[in-house]
């Protein structure tokens, strides 16, 4: 499989690795769009959200549990922080490896991004 996360989580790709257990990896995002941008990612491939099947229940609940952890380690959790999930084309998803986006650091608008025409952030 030629998955680029599955290959960070693999460690043979480098990572700005944050956070890791026998689930989840969590890394800083190589292009951020806030002060604090990393991602919390499966170690288990499941190409987008439309791919989770009840067996993954916990898995995407421990990714979100993670977020929130990683949120309180890094100091962002009181003033808060986004997270956002992309799926497919239209969604923005760009990596084919389902993803949580964690944003933080600044003050964030709504929409996230100022027209539809630009990219989401």
């Amino acid at each position: 499989m030629d998955c680029l996360f599955c290959k960070i989580t693999n460690k043979e790709i480098p990572a700005q690795i944050i956070y890791e257990d026998e689930h989840v990896i969590a890394f800083n995002d190589i292009n951020p769009q806030a002060p604090l941008h990393f991602l919390v990612i499966p170690k288990k491939h499941i190409s987008t959200l439309n791919d989770i099947t009840e067996d993954d229940r916990e898995l995407v609940g421990h990714m979100i549990m993670s977020a929130s952890k990683i949120a309180k380690d890094q100091g962002v959790a009181e003033n808060g922080y986004r997270t956002v999930f992309n799926c497919n084309n239209h969604g923005g998803q760009t990596v084919y490896h389902i993803h949580l986006h964690v944003l933080a650091g600044k003050s964030l608008g709504w929409p996230p991004y100022q027209d539809t025409l630009k990219q989401p952030i």
